[in-house]
């Protein structure tokens, strides 16, 4: 039987996801468990003295690219999947910490001097400013733009409810949101459930989940998670 995989990212990424994970030769289910809005009325965004842009998704450019045609200023940004996306978008300077927030951080004070003109984090609402208070606290200028939220879903996918019912199956988890959304929605017996999850934090919200095993990425990326996923299909 082929390993059922419900991939619980969010549009448009879930769509990518699902093409990757078919060509491992599992059964892909679309079941994004999020959704991305734009915040309306959009807020204002000053770019004034803005000469780097931090990216710590690949929503955040789109959104960000929905609002200005400004491709002049340098992206800073979390991995790869979200430097691809600022690529595609237009970005011509673009440099990634190939890791989570923190290596971004890290990643500006290994490259950036204090007084290097002002840096900007757009980014999904709930992110709170916690980058901006990091590296201020380190001595950057630097300003939040919010830009959109994520929203829960409403239901899983039939399909997904089924596989969850049936067994065994396997959830990707791709941000901690994500996780907390599907642990609402998902049945409380869920049948040999698989968790894969992109890093330990994302995976959080499922800690008092029972599931049949866990199996974290090596790194915070989409790679080092359908490695996971192979590693943990070739265990069944």
């Amino acid at each position: 039987m082929t390993l059922p995989v419900i991939i619980t990212r969010a549009e448009p990424g879930a769509r990518e996801t699902a093409t990757r994970v078919a060509e491992l030769g599992f059964h892909s289910i679309l079941s994004p468990a999020l959704s991305i809005q734009p915040i309306v009325p959009p807020p204002p965004l000053d770019l004034t003295g803005v000469t780097g842009l931090l990216f710590t998704s690949a929503n955040g450019v789109r959104t960000f690219a929905a609002r200005s045609d400004r491709r002049d200023i340098e992206a800073i940004c979390v991995g790869r999947a979200t430097r691809a996306a600022a690529e595609a978008a237009g970005w011509t300077v673009v440099k990634d910490a190939d890791g989570n927030a923190a290596d971004l951080a890290a990643l500006v004070s290994e490259q950036r001097r204090v007084g290097d003109g002002r840096l900007l984090h757009v980014a999904n609402e709930a992110a709170a400013g916690r980058l901006m208070e990091t590296l201020r606290a380190r001595g950057y200028d630097v300003g939040f733009a919010p830009l959109y939220r994520t929203v829960d879903a409403r239901n899983l996918a039939p399909e997904a409810l089924a596989s969850l019912s049936n067994g065994p199956c396997c959830v990707l988890i791709h941000s901690a949101k994500g996780a907390a959304a599907f642990d609402r929605l998902a049945p409380a017996d869920c049948k040999a459930l698989m968790v894969c999850a992109v890093s330990k934090a994302a995976a959080g919200p499922l800690s008092e989940r029972r599931v049949a095993d866990l199996y974290i990425a090596e790194r915070p990326n989409e790679d080092a998670l359908l490695r996971a996923l192979s590693f943990a299909a070739s265990t069944l």
